[in-house]
């Protein structure tokens, strides 16, 4: 893996944590894969027990006394946090601002068609710029103005909330709508989707380390039992 790195004053300061081998301490607390606190170890021991269960040793505390380790696949967390920045640049990039404009007089059916692209443009996700364009004397009583607007707001209150509330610039009178949570809805279920998935794969890479763990153990159980009847047989002779 290829670590990126800066120089400052002739030292060479690491921008992502010290992983598996780059890890020179004696011994760090450790954080298994599902969370769990495994306490401190020698780092020799944490390393082999990240072998094992095919993960990294992540220094994730390194001013810690001892500095705090974690089992994670270090490769996939890199994968996803650059999905993750990809997803947020092309969330920002894709929102645009509509505009839709309104005479103060409108009829019924143009309100409604008009009140009709305001609904689909904030269901797309897109902030929807309102503006009522007053005529002459009209600008000296915005407050039919505002009340429009506040209508609007009202009848598309599933799809959208007030960003920015009616005001009168020169002629005109302007209010903001923005989407009413969509888009953020639809990511936090796709994050949750992830994690789910992810405590998944940990839970099952926690059970092939306990697995291996366990019969470990028992294998140094059942030599020491050969060695205690080898030295038992010995001494009756």
């Amino acid at each position: 893996m290829t670590t990126a790195r800066n120089h400052r004053n002739g030292v060479i300061i690491s921008d992502e944590p010290r992983i598996n081998d780059e890890i020179r301490v004696s011994q760090v607390r450790l954080i298994g894969p599902n969370g769990e606190q495994v306490g401190v170890i020698a780092t020799s021991v944490a390393l082999n027990l990240a072998k094992e269960a095919n993960l990294d040793l992540v220094e994730v505390a390194p001013n810690a006394k001892p500095p705090v380790a974690k089992l994670i696949d270090y490769g996939k967390f890199k994968y996803n946090e650059k999905i993750k920045q990809r997803e947020a640049r092309r969330n920002q990039s894709t929102a645009e601002i509509k505009e839709i404009r309104f005479r103060l007089k409108i009829d019924e059916h143009d309100f409604e068609v008009k009140k009709g692209h305001v609904e689909r443009f904030l269901n797309g996700g897109d902030k929807v710029k309102v503006t009522i364009m007053l005529r002459g004397r009209e600008q000296s009583r915005p407050i039919g103005g505002v009340e429009l607007l506040q209508r609007l707001a009202d009848e598309v209150a599933e799809s959208g909330t007030i960003e920015s509330a009616p005001k009168q610039e020169g002629r005109n009178i302007i209010m903001t709508l923005a989407p009413k949570g969509k888009k953020v809805h639809t990511q936090s279920e796709q994050r949750r989707r992830g994690a789910e998935s992810r405590a998944e794969r940990q839970a099952r890479q926690a059970a092939r380390l306990a697995a291996k763990q366990e019969a470990k153990a028992q294998e140094a159980k059942e030599a020491q039992a050969v060695v205690a009847e080898a030295t038992e047989t010995s001494a009756t002779k």
